[in-house]
C-alpha cells in the first residue's frame, strides 16, 4: 500500500475517533444533539466533508506531499449540557482520545510489543494522534483550543474574533508543533 494512503486513512480514522469524543462526552453530560444528528457514531461517512476530507487532502498529499484537511465537526449545544464547565470538557474530549492512542500505542512499541516492520507503521499512528491532538489545542477558531481558552480565559478570547485564527494556526503547526510533538513523542515511546 502507498504510503500516503496508508497515512490519510490514519488520519481520517483518528479525526473520526475525536470528532466522536466530542459528541460522546457532550451526550453524556445531557447534551444529545450530536446523537439526533447522527453524529454519535464512529463511520467515518458521517464525519466526512467532501472539500476537507476527501477533495483537498488528497490533492495535497498526492501533489504536494502535505496534509491539510478537516472533518465536520461535531454539533453540540452548550445548554444543554449540564455541567458549568461543558465547554472545556468537551473542547478537550477531541485531543484527548488522540492522545490516549498515541500514549497506548506508543508504549507498545516502547515494550517491543510489535515487530519491527508493524512498529514503524504504528509509530506513524503515534505520529499522527500527537500532531492531531497538538494541531486542535492551539488557542484559535474553529479549533478546539480556541474553546478550551476561552472557558480559562473567558476576557482574554481576542483570537476568537480575529479573521487570522486560521492562518495563525497553520503558521504554529509548520513552525513550532513540530519540536514539540517530537519531544512529546519521545517522552511516550522512549526513544
Amino acid at each position: 500500500m502507498d504510503n500516503r494512503i496508508f497515512l490519510y486513512i490514519i488520519i481520517i480514522l483518528s479525526a473520526v475517533i475525536h470528532e466522536y469524543s466530542h459528541g460522546w462526552i457532550a451526550d453524556r453530560m445531557g447534551d444529545k444533539t450530536a446523537r439526533y444528528a447522527g453524529r454519535l457514531t464512529l463511520n467515518p461517512l458521517a464525519h466526512m466533508d467532501l472539500w476537507g476530507t476527501v477533495i483537498i487532502p488528497l490533492f495535497l498529499l498526492f501533489t504536494g506531499g502535505i496534509f491539510i484537511g478537516w472533518a465536520k465537526p461535531v454539533p453540540y449545544n452548550p445548554y444543554n449540557i449540564q455541567n458549568k464547565h461543558g465547554s472545556l470538557i468537551v473542547g478537550l474530549a477531541g485531543p484527548a482520545s488522540n492522545f490516549i492512542i498515541a500514549i497506548i500505542l506508543g508504549l507498545l512499541i516502547r515494550f517491543n510489543i510489535f515487530p519491527e516492520s508493524i512498529a514503524q507503521f504504528i509509530f506513524l499512528i503515534v505520529t499522527v494522534n500527537v500532531y492531531l491532538a497538538l494541531f486542535n489545542l492551539i488557542p484559535v477558531p474553529p479549533l478546539d483550543g480556541s474553546k478550551v481558552f476561552g472557558e480559562i480565559f473567558p476576557s482574554r478570547s481576542s483570537l476568537a474574533t480575529s479573521g487570522v485564527g486560521i492562518i495563525v494556526a497553520l503558521l504554529v503547526a509548520f513552525l513550532i508543533l513540530p519540536p514539540i510533538a517530537g519531544f512529546v513523542i519521545k517522552i511516550i515511546i522512549g526513544i
